[in-house]
């Protein structure tokens, strides 16, 4: 660490002063990671009374929860294939986020991407799967990036609430999706439940070797990876911060504020539509009404427990997604209905928000407090 000597020159910074940065540094990471996992806990525990209230054990509730999504190797196997989805989808939240902005349609860009994937895999179903496949991959990404990226362009150039733009935009995006399954792309041979036709046999994502989990999950985490080196450590990553920080200095500074955020919205929503294509090329085999599962509603709550940050997205993508696996087993022990995880995962959320208002406010992550003190 260099500081500014009596001279004007520069020179190395006492002991004491890079021994207070780097505590300083710890303690803000301390904070970020000490937080959300309160939140996350005393979630838990207000479930918990809410059981209660309805006659029903925690202790069992979340015994069975941990047996489900990771108490066994299959358990473990299933959380990691639920996981793979979640991980894009928060990136559809996290990214924008770090403009400033608030994008919950990731679910829009999900379901369009999955049916994007399945409309091109008849058209080039002589191809190789060495081609079909990543073909499959771009036709799903630029089906989610234009959605997404369009409420990045309303909200720069027409002021238009990126929240608001994003959920309406999400309800179009689905009612699209069944227009297509159930009319022109519909599959004669689908008759209970409306499919497109089913994607060639080559298309098929496969496993990863000596797991029954498919190559989502290795894609999801690489994006996370470069989410977070483009964030954190290229100039576009800073330019998108300064952005979000204060959108006017920015733009005094000269920094393309209206090319950050259609970029970056564009981006994420091109990772929920890479998350229907592994819906449909790995789970499903065709895009029908199961890809509206949810995962991009279970993404924010990832993103805002991550604090947005693409490296944290993966363990707490892993952890949604096996109270999600559990769901069937808590059901099935506890005669539960099929909404209580969803209660969880709002109350969750809730408490996630909440505890926003905390950060700064203890001595022993505030620098400022603790010398106070």
């Amino acid at each position: 660490m260099a500081v500014v000597t009596e001279g004007g020159g520069t020179g190395a910074a006492p002991p004491e002063m890079a021994g207070r940065a780097i505590g300083d540094w710890i303690a803000r990471r301390a904070e970020s990671i000490a937080i959300p996992l309160g939140a996350l806990i005393a979630g838990l525990l207000l479930f918990g009374v809410f059981l209660i209230l309805n006659g029903k054990s925690p202790i069992q509730f979340y015994e069975l929860m941990y047996q489900g999504g990771f108490g066994t190797s299959f358990s473990i196997q299933n959380t990691l294939t639920r996981a793979a989805p979640l991980l894009l989808a928060a990136l559809c939240v996290a990214l924008p986020a770090r403009l400033g902005l608030v994008v919950i349609g990731g679910e829009g860009a999900i379901v369009l991407g999955g049916l994007g994937a399945a409309a091109i895999a008849p058209v080039i179903s002589t191809w190789p799967g060495f081609l079909g496949i990543p073909i499959m991959g771009i036709a799903a990404a630029l089906m989610g990036g234009l959605w997404i990226g369009a409420v990045g362009a309303l909200r720069h150039y027409r002021g238009v609430n990126e929240t608001i733009a994003s959920l309406l935009m999400a309800y179009i995006a689905i009612a699209l999706m069944n227009h297509f399954v159930e009319g022109p792309l519909r599959d004669p041979a689908s008759l209970n439940k409306p499919s497109t036709e089913p994607i060639p046999d080559a298309f098929w994502v496969g496993e990863i070797p000596g797991m029954s989990v498919h190559w989502g999950l290795v894609v999801g985490i690489i994006a996370c990876i470069v989410s977070w080196i483009l964030i954190d450590r290229t100039t576009w990553g800073f330019s998108a911060r300064v952005a979000g920080g204060n959108v006017r200095a920015a733009q005094i500074q000269g920094l393309p504020v209206g090319r950050l955020i259609i970029g970056f919205t564009a981006l994420g929503g091109a990772f929920a539509g890479l998350a229907g294509m592994f819906e449909v090329a790995a789970v499903q085999g065709s895009a029908n009404a199961s890809l509206e599962a949810g995962y991009g509603y279970t993404g924010i709550l990832i993103a805002f427990l991550a604090r947005h940050n693409p490296l944290a997205i993966i363990p707490f993508g892993i952890l949604l997604g096996g109270i999600e696996a559990s769901n069937g087993l808590i059901q099935r022990r506890m005669d539960l209905p099929d909404a209580t995880v969803l209660v969880l995962e709002g109350l969750l959320f809730v408490v996630i928000l909440l505890s926003d208002t905390l950060y700064g406010r203890f001595k022993i992550f505030n620098p400022e407090k603790r010398g106070a003190g």
